[in-house]
């Protein structure tokens, strides 16, 4: 006989292990909890924006047309490169005096540029706040300085630097994503677990056990017998002893 499992059947087993299931959820909430607040390390980010223009003599000063903001795009992918580069982080580490390599630094520097924007913005995370703010300022007064020689240009303008906040809120990690995350797994680890125990649980319970376990026909049932209905009887056999 192929064993089929009903609707009724999975809200039974949830229902019957809901102790287990709101007990792993919590735990995991908690665990993740504890591990966001307690262990993981805070990390801030600053960042700071600058500007790619067309530089003219200023004897050929006009309104830039079309193209020279298609040319401003186009270098601005090169400077995003420029930007995380040895030849501009290994300045940037030795102005700062920082511990770390230019590999390990340009892990931390995030540089984006909107689309058909001549904005670029680098970001730095750090467990410091004011080191964040510092690495980015001065990997944008490197990169303006330094691009002069490498390029033979002078089209970077500082247009937004890097500011310390009085309290600097961390941007990881997110503890109440953490926690969310936490209570969802260990919601369907509960669930998986109770579905588990009660595959592997043989005992029998009901007549439909019987017949899956035996595969025969149940025959007749016995009715369960009330203990206040046992106790009710001798007291009637033992007050009729007593008046024979």
């Amino acid at each position: 006989m192929e064993e089929t499992i009903s609707l009724q059947d999975l809200f039974k087993t949830i229902k019957k292990r809901m102790s287990l299931i709101v007990g792993l959820t919590f735990l995991a909430v908690v665990i993740a909890g504890i591990i966001s607040y307690f262990f993981l390390t805070p990390i801030y980010q600053s960042s700071t924006q600058i500007l790619v223009n067309q530089q003219k003599a200023p004897q050929q000063q006009q309104q830039y047309d079309s193209q020279d903001i298609q040319t401003n795009l186009q270098l601005i992918n090169t400077y995003n490169v420029i930007i995380k580069s040895p030849a501009i982080l290994s300045k940037v580490i030795q102005n700062l005096d920082l511990d770390t390599t230019p590999a390990e630094l340009t892990k931390n520097i995030t540089v984006t540029s909107e689309q058909n924007s001549q904005v670029v913005t680098i970001s730095v995370q750090d467990p410091e706040s004011f080191r964040a703010v510092d690495i980015a300022n001065t990997t944008a007064a490197v990169f303006q300085e330094e691009i002069k020689t490498l390029m033979n240009v002078d089209n970077v303008n500082i247009l937004s630097p890097a500011i310390q906040q009085e309290n600097p809120s961390p941007v990881k990690p997110n503890k109440i994503l953490n926690m969310a995350i936490a209570g969802v797994i260990g919601l369907m680890l509960g669930v998986g677990i109770a579905f588990l125990l009660e595959y592997l649980d043989t005992s029998i319970r009901k007549e439909q056990d019987v017949e899956d376990l035996l595969q025969l026909p149940i025959l007749g049932l016995i009715s369960p017998f009330p203990e206040n209905k046992d106790v009710d009887v001798m007291t009637n056999v033992k007050s009729r002893r007593k008046k024979v």
